[in-house]
């Protein structure tokens, strides 16, 4: 994508225009099947019975104060891949998670299973709670007793990965780090809540790969994006967090800074889920969706602008499993992990074909959805096994997850690979591996 400006000045230039219902696509469906062809969920059981029966066809049957007529549309896991094969552009999968906040709002999810789903979807919360005391939350998070205690009597999968707190929080980290760079180009990194209490390691590898291309790296305050909340149709909670967002980081946006962002949902969430599942609108948030940037797709515009710095890049001699998420693909900007790995040398990358995983953010938490997840994000896991290489890579933090339980093979994302080539210290499996 071609701009005047370069890509880290931000558009300031930016008038907010009003979201419409996304209800109001669902009269272009022509009824031609093929979401349903496409949806992951609705191969694997018959609990989903396919996104144009839940979404246009269904949706013709509710307003804004009426539940869903039929239930189902809860196992619908909004990886989007509907969206992305519809031809005429019904937005089924937001339509989906529409039906099913009108079903919280109106008490068709409630009880045991609404606490279930806001305890999962509070990431930040869960974060700021466990990752003082790690040591005892990550013994507690799995065990079996407790474990079993929360499957029986809320409903989380026993088997269900549970990634471990960290020992020290990324913003921790990054406020005892020395010598950090000062440097006229500036650009906001958007951790999200993975990388504050889980894999601070892809923190420290994005800093070190944009300081080493000259970009001094703002950590403003900042929450959850909010999507686990949307996700489980509690839409008022997250539009309280998608605005604190904009209220907090906005004033970076119009000093002229770019928002770049690792965790894929979070990205999606501030650019197009948020503002288009709440219908929000303002001149604010106008801002944030246009001046926020996949980490990768940042990366490449410099790679083809000339000024990503590719100088004494070490040899990252490995055959490794590549799996784009669903909520990528969602960007549609086209695959700039694949383009950034092609940079590493040596690397080969055997690309997945999967739609999906599986995890979907907080669905294969669900105990009534986990083996639903697994079986969606078989050929994958398969595929791993074939390939057998020591890492998987993949953008989205529940993904990689998900895949390191189901394979027993750890995952990372493209930008630690990227540092391990230019030489930073890397942490995990990489490490053990000599880069």
């Amino acid at each position: 994508m071609s701009t005047e400006r370069p890509i880290w000045e931000a558009n300031t230039d930016v008038t907010a225009h009003p979201h419409l219902a996304v209800e109001l696509t669902l009269d272009n469906c022509i009824k031609c099947n093929i979401c349903v062809t496409a949806c992951p969920v609705t191969a694997v059981t018959d609990l989903f019975p396919g996104p144009k029966y839940e979404a246009p066809q269904a949706g013709r049957f509710r307003n804004e104060k009426q539940e869903s007529p039929d239930y189902s549309v809860d196992y619908c896991s909004g990886c989007r891949a509907c969206n992305m094969a519809c031809p005429t552009g019904v937005r089924i999968a937001e339509i989906n998670a529409r039906a099913r906040a009108n079903m919280v709002e109106d008490g068709g999810i409630k009880g045991l299973t609404r606490l279930r789903n806001n305890a999962i979807a509070r990431t930040e919360l869960v974060g700021k709670l466990g990752q003082p005391v790690a040591p005892l939350a990550n013994w507690a998070l799995n065990i079996k007793p407790a474990r079993w205690i929360a499957d029986k009597v809320f409903g989380i999968a026993p088997e269900a990965p549970f990634p471990p707190f960290t020992s020290q929080k990324f913003s921790n980290w990054l406020k005892k780090r020395e010598n950090p760079l000062i440097a006229e180009r500036k650009v906001v990194y958007f951790h999200g809540c993975s990388t504050e209490y889980y894999e601070p390691r892809v923190g420290k590898a994005v800093v070190n790969v944009l300081e080493r291309n000259g970009f001094e790296v703002l950590i403003p305050p900042q929450n959850c994006c909010g999507l686990p909340l949307l996700s489980n149709g509690e839409f008022s909670s997250a539009q309280q967090l998608y605005e604190s967002n904009i209220e907090k980081l906005v004033p970076y946006v119009k000093q002229g800074y770019v928002i770049v962002g690792t965790s894929t949902s979070c990205t999606l969430t501030l650019i197009e889920e948020a503002p288009e599942m709440l219908e929000y609108s303002s001149d604010d948030a106008a801002l944030i969706q246009a001046n926020t940037y996949d980490f990768n797709d940042f990366i490449m515009q410099l790679f083809y602008a000339g000024e990503l710095d590719l100088n004494d890049l070490k040899d990252v001699p490995l055959t490794l499993v590549y799996h784009m998420p669903c909520q990528y693909k969602a960007h549609r900007i086209g695959r700039p992990g694949t383009e950034l790995l092609e940079l590493i040398p040596a690397l080969n990358v055997v690309e997945s074909e999967s739609v999906c995983c599986g995890m979907a953010g907080t669905y294969g938490y669900k105990s009534e959805k986990y083996q639903i997840a697994m079986d969606v994000g078989k050929s994958l896991f398969e595929l791993v096994g074939n390939v057998d290489g020591p890492v998987v890579i993949c953008e989205s933090e529940t993904c990689r997850w998900h895949i390191t339980k189901a394979t027993d093979t750890p995952s990372v994302h493209p930008v630690e690979l990227l540092a391990a080539a230019y030489g930073f210290p890397v942490e995990g499996k990489l490490a053990e591996l000599g880069f």
